[in-house]
């Protein structure tokens, strides 16, 4: 049977050992993450071949070979923050109660008063984060969508409660006094850059100089078709692979999105049901659930079939 290969693989990786993610721990053997979103795979076998040579051209004469290695290179379409872990060896934080994750905003306003005492007031959507000390927020007026003044630092800044007009707790800035003030009018679009302090819904990834890329167990299935047309489930095993860690982020405003490449270097070691020998990989195929053979009986005339059209045998000739 001759089978070709054209379908993607959908892969999982498994740990290896146990391990920590974000604020979830994997144990040995328990699926970390699977890539159902690739665009091409590839196992690639390679091996150094050195020759002895010798006599008149000093032609080959026996050839040794070693230093065999497999690499499974996958290019997924899709990223996320656990892919990219894996993919950098970074740290995943996951913001909480404890932990919390402080978020850039940039937000353009006209919610700006200017009060008769000649104080100007500034509402921003969400609550902007301070520390004693340190400026944290920047005011800046705008004039026809371009930045027109240098930074204003706010004297105060107040967390308001939600009310009928704003659906979340947001912040009051308040200008310190200053003679410029007199360019700032009720209505005028200002930009303001602060932070916000987010105890839910946000990740982190960290990029750190002594992490790198871990060890999984992997397992990519496919299909491979035959000559029939008919496709039969594979399945390629790596039980050790690490996963290189570098990486590319591709931004551009045209041409095709970026994609993520995931290159993992095999290991020999066990597969999960076969202990007595180590492998760098192992392929699996099998039957595809249109490959069982179809028979038919051997039908006479005096053969008859029931209501579901299946043939009764008799039982004599």
């Amino acid at each position: 049977m001759k089978l070709g290969v054209r379908e993607i693989c959908d892969v999982v990786l498994k740990a290896k050992a146990a391990q920590k993610i974000g604020n979830k721990i994997f144990y040995k053997g328990e699926p970390v993450i699977y890539f159902d979103t690739l665009k091409t795979s590839s196992m690639e076998g390679a091996a150094t071949t050195v020759y002895a040579t010798g006599g008149r051209g000093n032609s080959r004469l026996i050839a040794w070979e070693g230093e065999r290695t497999v690499t499974f290179t996958m290019e997924d379409a899709l990223i996320s923050p656990a892919g990219f872990m894996i993919l950098s060896g970074a740290g995943l934080i996951e913001a909480n109660e404890n932990e919390t994750i402080k978020v850039h905003v940039v937000e353009q306003t006209d919610d700006v008063t200017v009060t008769a005492g000649g104080q100007v007031e500034i509402e921003v959507d969400q609550v902007p984060y301070t520390r004693d000390g340190e400026d944290m927020v920047y005011v800046m007026l705008m004039d026809n969508g371009e930045v027109s003044s240098e930074p204003y630092i706010p004297a105060t800044i107040v967390e308001k409660e939600a009310d009928a007009t704003h659906d979340a707790p947001y912040g009051l800035l308040t200008l310190k006094d200053s003679d410029d003030l007199d360019k700032f009018v009720t209505g005028c679009v200002v930009l303001v850059d602060y932070y916000t302090e987010k105890k839910s819904g946000v990740q982190q990834i960290n990029i750190t100089p002594d992490k790198f890329g871990g060890n999984y167990y992997l397992e990519a299935s496919t299909l491979f078709r035959d000559q029939a047309g008919v496709d039969h489930p594979a399945e390629f095993i790596i039980p050790n692979c690490k996963v290189q860690s570098n990486f590319t982020f591709t931004m551009a405003a045209t041409g095709d999105p970026s994609t993520f490449t995931f290159t993992m270097d095999a290991f020999p070691d066990y597969t999960r049901f076969n202990k007595t020998k180590k492998v760098l990989a192992a392929i699996q195929v099998f039957d595809g659930e249109n490959a069982v053979e179809l028979t038919r009986p051997r039908t006479k005339s005096t053969d008859v079939v029931d209501d579901y059209d299946k043939v009764i045998r008799p039982t004599s000739d």
